[in-house]
C-alpha cells in the first residue's frame, strides 16, 4: 500500500514539473505567428506562393494597359509572394519598432480606416515635423509601375526605402533597424519562418516582406465592380448617370481616372495650387528634370476616393465635391500668377452642370471597398501600441465612446 502510495506521489510530483517547465518554455516563447494561408482575392499554388484572382483577368485591353469600357483587364501587377512574408510584411507595416525612436509606423500614414491615407492635408514624420505632400492611398498599389506624388520610385521596394531612412520622415539607419530587430527573439524567429533558407535579417528581407503585404491590399469588389461585371442592379440610376457623365467625352474623367483602378499612374500637370502663401511645389519636374512637368503630379486613384479626404497632393478640398468642381472652373484659373505651366489637354472648360457635378460625387461613392481590409495586430513583437501611440489612443477613445453609448 505504502509503495503505491509512494508511486503516485512520485508521478504527481512528475506531472507538476512537466506542467511547470510547459508552463515556462510557454512564457519564453514567441507569442507571434505568421499565416499559412493566402489573403483573401489570392489563391495558393503549387510552389506556396500567392497568385491574384479576380474578374478582370477574364477580359482583355486595348494596349495592356487597362484601357477601354467597364470590362478592360488590368495592367501588368505583382504577386507571387509566400503567405508568410505578406504576414510579415503585415505585422512590420504597423509596427513603429521601424522608426528611429519607436515613435510612429509605416501605418501611420497610411490607415486602413482612412483609406490607407491620413486624413491630413499634408503628412506629418519624426516629431511631428510637416511634410511636403498627403499621403496617396495603399490600394491596388500592386498594378502600378511609378510611386509618390512626383513619380521619383519605380518599384514598391524603392519606395519602401524612402520612409524608413529620410530624415524627416521614419528617420532610421539601415544599421539601427537591423540591430534593433536582431535583439528581438519574436522577429528573429517571425523572419526565419519567412525566410528559411536565410541565416539572418537583412533589409532586403524587410522591404520585400512590406512590397509583399502591400501588394496583397486590393480592391476590386466595389459595388462599381458588380457593375462592370454585368449586373446592373448594383448601381441606381443616378449612379450610372454620373458615370455616364465620368466617362463622357465633355467630362473627360476617365481619361486619366481610367477604369478599372481609376488611375493611368501618368503624370498631369492639372494647375492644382499649393495652399496661400505656400510657394509652388514642382512636382514631377525634379524628378524627370523636364520643365514640361512643372507642377506635374501623379494621377491618383479614385478607389475608396470617399475615404482618403483631403484631396489633391497639397490637401486643397476637404469636400469630394469642391474637387470635382475644381476641374470644371476652367482650364488654367487656379495657376499661380507668374507662372506658365503646360497643362494637360484633357483639362479644359466642360461647362457641366451643378446636377452633372452632383452625378459624379454620387458614382465616385461606388468604387468604395473595403472587404479585404487587412486586420490591424492587437499586438506587435516590440511590445509598442500597434500605428502608433497616438492611432492607439484615438482608438482607445472610439471604443470608450461606443461602450459609453451602448450602456446608456
Amino acid at each position: 500500500m505504502m509503495c503505491r502510495f509512494n508511486l503516485i506521489v512520485k508521478l504527481s510530483t512528475m506531472v507538476m514539473l512537466v506542467l511547470v517547465l510547459f508552463k515556462v518554455n510557454a512564457a519564453t516563447s514567441s507569442s507571434f505567428t505568421l499565416s499559412d494561408s493566402c489573403p483573401p482575392g489570392f489563391e495558393l499554388s503549387a510552389n506556396k506562393q500567392c497568385l491574384l484572382v479576380n474578374f478582370y483577368q477574364l477580359y482583355d485591353s486595348v494596349q495592356g494597359r487597362g484601357v477601354g469600357g467597364t470590362q478592360t483587364s488590368l495592367p501588368k501587377y505583382r504577386d507571387g509572394f509566400t503567405p508568410q512574408q505578406i504576414d510579415l510584411g503585415r505585422i512590420l507595416f504597423f509596427d513603429p519598432i521601424l522608426s528611429k525612436d519607436g515613435s510612429m509606423s509605416c501605418a501611420s500614414c497610411h490607415q486602413p480606416d482612412k483609406g490607407f491615407s491620413d486624413g491630413l492635408a499634408k503628412s506629418k514624420g519624426m516629431h511631428g515635423a510637416g511634410l511636403a505632400r498627403s499621403a496617396p492611398s495603399l490600394w491596388n498599389v500592386a498594378f502600378l509601375d511609378k510611386f509618390y506624388w512626383d513619380a521619383r520610385a519605380n518599384s514598391l521596394e524603392e519606395q519602401a526605402v524612402g520612409p524608413l531612412f529620410e530624415a524627416d520622415e521614419m528617420a532610421n539607419t539601415p544599421e539601427n533597424l537591423l540591430k534593433t530587430l536582431n535583439t528581438n527573439s519574436d522577429y528573429r524567429a517571425l523572419f526565419k519562418r519567412a525566410y528559411p533558407l536565410q541565416p539572418q535579417i537583412s533589409v532586403e528581407h524587410v522591404v520585400t516582406a512590406l512590397t509583399a503585404f502591400q501588394s496583397s491590399l486590393i480592391s476590386l469588389n466595389s459595388r462599381y465592380d458588380r457593375y462592370a461585371h454585368g449586373y446592373h442592379q448594383a448601381l441606381n440610376k443616378n449612379e450610372i448617370a454620373g458615370l455616364n457623365v465620368f466617362r463622357s467625352f465633355v467630362a473627360r474623367c476617365a481619361e486619366c481616372h481610367q477604369p478599372p483602378l481609376f488611375t493611368n499612374n501618368q503624370i498631369a500637370v492639372i494647375g492644382v495650387p499649393e495652399k496661400e502663401g505656400e510657394p509652388l511645389d514642382i512636382g514631377a519636374q525634379q524628378t524627370f528634370k523636364a520643365a514640361k512637368l512643372r507642377g506635374g503630379f501623379k494621377v491618383p486613384t479614385l478607389r475608396n476616393i470617399t475615404k482618403t479626404k483631403p484631396y489633391m497632393h497639397a490637401g486643397n478640398f476637404d469636400d469630394l465635391r469642391d474637387a470635382v468642381e475644381f476641374y470644371n472652373k476652367g482650364r488654367g484659373h487656379a495657376v499661380p500668377a507668374g507662372e506658365s505651366l503646360q497643362l494637360h489637354w484633357h483639362i479644359w472648360e466642360p461647362n457641366l452642370s451643378d446636377r452633372e457635378i452632383d452625378l459624379i460625387v454620387e458614382f465616385l461613392g461606388t468604387l468604395t471597398d473595403e472587404v479585404f481590409t487587412p486586420k490591424v495586430p492587437k499586438t506587435v513583437p516590440s511590445g509598442l501600441p500597434p500605428v502608433d501611440g497616438d492611432y492607439q489612443q484615438l482608438h482607445n477613445k472610439k471604443n470608450l465612446t461606443i461602450l459609453s453609448k451602448a450602456g446608456d
